[in-house]
């Protein structure tokens, strides 16, 4: 009864030894730490496009965007569509190659750019940023 008595008082010190270096070892590595959720990004603004419209069944033309707060991965959209072949030129100024067959037919097609969001820094994203898309700037194909 003795040898029961100590093996089941050692059992119970090596129980609350372990939960105590898994509730410190926790505690350390930090997963009590709260994330910060992500801040607005910076809003780009489209002030002018030029040209602003195109002739239906033209040749394809570069596109250039002018406006303010553009990112070096800033991106151009048509029709609400992320174009990879957008050029940054400066944070006021981006270009955009438009193909022949994208102007292939009339329509009014919607342009906006998105300054993609940011990851952040460290396990826990601090400085973390959303994406923001301007608002939209109407380019007529006649």
């Amino acid at each position: 009864m003795i040898t029961l008595q100590k093996h089941n008082t050692v059992k119970a010190t090596i129980c609350v030894t372990l939960f105590t270096m898994a509730t410190l070892f926790t505690l350390a590595c930090g997963y009590s730490s709260k994330m910060t959720a992500p801040a607005a990004g910076a809003m780009p603004a489209i002030s002018q496009l030029a040209p602003d419209s195109a002739t239906a069944g033209a040749a394809g033309f570069t596109l250039t965007v002018n406006g303010s707060n553009f990112g070096t991965k800033s991106v151009v959209n048509w029709n609400g569509v992320a174009q990879s072949n957008t050029t940054f030129v400066t944070a006021n100024q981006l270009t955009l190659a438009v193909p022949a067959a994208a102007i292939a037919t009339s329509g009014t097609v919607m342009i906006t750019v998105t300054n993609p969001g940011s990851p952040g820094t460290g396990i826990y994203g601090t400085g973390a940023t959303l994406p923001e898309t301007s608002t939209g700037v109407s380019f007529t194909i006649n």
